[in-house]
């Protein structure tokens, strides 16, 4: 299965980032590829979330449901698809104190298998996963940041 994954280092406390990171709600307001979140569970530290996220060079929309577990005493989420577009759709995210802010690691691993994909389509779709890892990062820093 593949992995993307990146980490940046956002200039805000810990937990001021680890609490917009759990207003999934509001990711589409910041984040250019989430088109939408849905929350149709929310009993924390388990959460359940409709996703339609945009591919907008292959102009389709991705949809899957999402379980998140949330961890505030080590400021981490685990995440795994129960539905979607995904064959396999799982990862964490990890927010770290750092004495400039906070260090937050996302890990993606995922399968999306589509019948007579070939390698370089694959190719693609990680190069693509890993450039919204990145993007996930970025918006979250520039908002967090941004206060």
């Amino acid at each position: 299965m593949p992995t993307v994954s990146s980490e940046i280092l956002i200039q805000a406390p810990a937990g001021a980032v680890y609490s917009l990171a759990q207003d999934i709600e509001q990711f589409p307001e910041f984040m250019a590829d989430v088109q939408s979140v849905e929350i149709l569970e929310d009993n924390l530290p388990r959460r359940v979330s409709r996703w339609v996220g945009v591919v907008k060079e292959f102009n389709r929309t991705v949809t899957w449901t999402e379980e998140d577990f949330w961890d505030d005493e080590q400021r981490r989420c685990t995440f795994r698809q129960t539905e979607g577009d995904y064959t396999q759709y799982q990862g964490e995210w990890e927010f770290h104190e750092d004495p400039q802010g906070t260090r937050v690691y996302l890990r993606i691993d995922f399968e999306y298998d589509v019948p007579l994909i070939g390698a370089l389509i694959k190719g693609i779709l990680q190069r693509k996963m890993q450039q919204n890892v990145e993007a996930m990062l970025a918006a979250l820093k520039e908002q967090a940041e941004a206060g």
